[in-house]
């Protein structure tokens, strides 16, 4: 059985620690690989590699650090497909979708490679008599990011690109459950011509996140996952001195308006509700019809996502693999009767699904649940699997009420086809990223990621702009340049500009 190593300064490395967890392929139920799990002394080696590095990465021009950052854009470009395979061989999904979020994070290194426009400070002349004013960001220093499962190329890749571009070294601790994409990219780094120790990769669970967390040579820590280990994260990272963003769980609404076109609405939503196998923290998991458009729209989301081929990941005919883990399938299913039990109407029940020659994998298929409610656990928990919950309301401001009153505030679309409707939705709903038309409204890499409420713990989101901010620091300068020979008397009182 292969084990997966840690890579720490540039090389592979086994770790003193010998823990280990299986790694699963979920098609087929079967253990594919063991995978290192660090300990504290092993995250202390990763972080001083990386405090070693930063002293001259720092240094290091930002025309030679975008160079490093082009090479290593190409290459993550020629390797997409293998860096797909790792992904659909340890989660689950399908090629084409693994394909696509190694797409996604290749934009966030575009993005990273425009870091000298980015880094521009700003420059104020003879703000008094002889003295002038800048401003410029400077790097952190370590860096950390600890990432879910669901994404094992695009999330770390909303960090890493942006920490290094701006000069920080980085720790990345991916979850152990998907562990191999982040090993090649590692090597993909190194071939870039990226120095040892400024990427720096550490398997584990928790036992590593405290370390991390707890590390005194770490500056800042980048997390995405589920709001309660969000809010953990936050917490013990801030009482640590630690810059923060923690982003949680989310519960996604779309509400759909009897005025929109519901053949394109029902397309949308199931592949937004089901890609995956529902398994994105911008997944549709609530569909709030408004009015006369209920009953056609569950009808036809009913009808395509009865029709989904489920199947493994490797199987180009697939369009829905399988779900992370047996414990995430035990899980979904167990949601799924807890619902019925409360009153929802299962009208599409992919709860007994068995694929032929993969029967011991972990699929689920598509669910679909009708008039549920606010107070049922399948409305009000982040169930993170192939189930859409249907909600019934009679106006767009009832859709809202109910919208604004969920504690998640990660994101929520709109279909419809009025102009009106759609500024009152985009201007009054309390998430953090908006959709007309458009079910999963992930921003495009120049912008930023993240929620509200209990999707988003700290005040910065992920790459985008406010990713530059949140891996640098501001300094203000003021300059002054005596004339040769000239004296003057230095006044006691507070200074002022003259």
């Amino acid at each position: 059985m292969a084990t997966i190593r840690h890579w720490i300064g540039g090389a592979w490395s086994a770790g003193s620690s010998d823990r280990t967890t299986p790694v699963w392929d979920p098609a087929t139920g079967q253990q594919r690989a063991e995978v290192s799990l660090a300990g504290p002394a092993e995250v202390d080696a990763a972080v001083r590699a990386a405090a070693v590095a930063a002293e001259s990465w720092a240094e290091t021009s930002v025309a030679a650090r975008t160079r490093v950052l082009f090479r290593f854009r190409d290459l993550v470009d020629r390797h997409a497909g293998d860096l797909a395979r790792l992904i659909t061989d340890e989660h689950g999904k399908v090629l084409s979708d693994a394909r696509g979020e190694v797409q996604r994070g290749l934009e966030v290194v575009e993005f990273a490679c425009g870091i000298g426009e980015l880094l521009k400070g700003v420059y104020s002349d003879q703000v008094s008599s002889d003295v002038d004013a800048f401003t410029f960001r400077q790097q952190l220093g370590v860096v950390a990011g600890i990432t879910p499962f669901n994404f094992p190329a695009m999330v770390p890749m909303w960090m890493h690109p942006v920490a290094i571009a701006t000069g920080n070294t980085f720790v990345l601790k991916p979850s152990e459950r998907v562990p191999s994409a982040s090993g090649l990219v590692a090597e993909l780094y190194a071939e870039a011509g990226l120095p040892s120790g400024v990427f720096n990769v550490v398997h584990g669970d928790r036992v590593a996140v405290d370390a991390i967390l707890d590390h005194p040579d770490v500056a800042a820590v980048s997390f995405v996952g589920s709001t309660p280990i969000a809010r953990y994260i936050h917490e013990r990272a801030a009482r640590a001195g630690k810059r923060v963003q923690a982003l949680g769980g989310a519960k996604n609404h779309a509400v759909v308006l009897p005025d929109a076109d519901l053949d394109f609405a029902a397309e949308q939503l199931v592949a937004a509700g089901f890609g995956s196998a529902g398994q994105r923290c911008m997944a549709i998991s609530a569909v709030v019809a408004v009015g006369t458009a209920a009953e056609p729209l569950l009808k036809r989301i009913s009808a395509l996502a009865g029709q989904l081929p489920v199947g493994p990941g490797r199987d180009e005919r697939s369009q829905l693999g399988p779900v992370i883990s047996a414990q995430a399938r035990q899980r979904i299913l167990g949601a799924v009767g807890t619902a019925v039990e409360a009153g929802a109407e299962l009208v599409l029940d992919g709860t007994g699904l068995r694929v032929p020659g993969h029967e011991e994998g972990f699929f689920v298929g598509p669910c679909v649940l009708d008039r549920v409610t606010p107070e049922m656990a399948a409305y009000r928990e982040e169930i993170f699997g192939p189930v859409l919950c249907v909600l019934r309301v009679d106006t767009l401001d009832e859709a809202l009420r109910l919208v604004n009153a969920n504690p998640y505030g990660n994101g929520a679309a709109l279909f419809t086809a009025s102009g009106e409707a759609a500024r009152t939705f985009h201007r009054r709903v309390q998430v953090g990223m908006v959709g007309v038309n458009v079910p999963i409204p992930v921003p495009m890499a120049y912008h930023s990621f993240g929620g509200w409420k209990d999707s988003l713990f700290g005040d910065r989101h992920v790459h985008g702009p406010e990713g530059v901010g949140f891996y640098t620091r501001a300094k203000a300068v003021t300059t002054r340049w005596p004339r040769s020979g000239a004296t003057e008397a230095a006044p006691l009182s507070f200074p002022t500009s003259r």
